[in-house]
This record gives structure tokens, sequence and C-alpha cells, in this order.
């Protein structure tokens, strides 16, 4: 796999970026595991923005988050230009996302998916395909809202 994947948690998420990590490595993917790697309380905003930035610069092609429930990494991943971050439990979502909203972060909810479950959906989301098409016009719109919001500030 050529692809490359930028990874963080907080310490709400940390049991189940480990196990993605794993899964991920024994399938060839180049990685870059960007924290935390504890379980002492950490602030899920600081360890979204790593990732993001590393999609954003290019460094990584995807991002994948995980904290308790996915909400707070998915909320903090969005305020980032350029990020469409997905919050996904189920692997009919996985998929859309990538096919329709071009999502590149994936973020999970430790406290609310089961290991097994959650390895299906980071596959189904890496296999995912961004159709295009009437899609494309859609994500543009998002992009001119996000110029928007940073001319106005």
């Amino acid at each position: 796999m050529s692809l490359k994947i930028s990874l963080a948690s907080d310490h709400g998420g940390l049991l189940l970026k480990r196990e993605i990590l794993r899964s991920l490595q024994a399938r060839g993917y180049e990685l870059a595991d960007r924290g935390c790697y504890t379980e002492e309380s950490v602030d899920y905003p600081d360890y979204a923005g790593v990732v993001c930035s590393d999609v954003v610069s290019g460094r990584a092609e995807r991002g994948i988050l995980v904290c308790g429930t996915g909400i707070g990494m998915t909320i903090a991943a969005n305020k980032h230009a350029g990020i469409r971050a997905a919050l996904c439990h189920d692997t009919f979502s996985a998929r859309t996302t990538r096919e329709h909203n071009d999502s590149n972060v994936l973020c999970l909810g430790q406290r609310v998916i089961g290991t097994g479950l959650a390895l299906d959906v980071v596959d189904m989301w890496l296999a995912g395909v961004f159709a295009g098409g009437r899609h494309q016009a859609r994500i543009d719109k998002l992009t001119r809202i996000e110029s928007t919001i940073k001319s106005n500030c």
C-alpha cells in the first residue's frame, strides 16, 4: 500500500488507535502515529490539529482520529480548512463519506464501537473512492465557504 495515513487519539481513544495501527501496519500502510501514547488525560483538539496539518500539508493523504465518542475529534478536525472529517460507526457511512464527501479524515469513538467493527469501518473508508461528478460541485461549495470565512476574519 502506498497510502500514507496520519493517526492520533486522545486518552479516551488510545486503545482503539493502537488496534488500528497494528491492523494497518500488518497490511503495509505507511503510518504516522501522532500520539497520544499514554492514558494520561490530554486535549483532543491538539491531536486533531497535528493530524489535520499532516493531511492539509500533504505529509499524509488521509487521517484517522479516535477519542471516546469520536464527536470531539470530528468537531476539532472540521475547524481546519481543507479537512472533511466524518464520524463513522458503520461501514455504509464510511463508504458513502468517501464516495460522496471525499472525506479525508475518519473519526471513531472507542466507547461507541467495538474493535472488530471499527477495523471494518477503517477498511471500508480506506477502500472508498470519491465519485466526483455532482459531488465535486458540493465539495467546491464547501471550499468556497472556507475561503469566505477566512477572508472575513
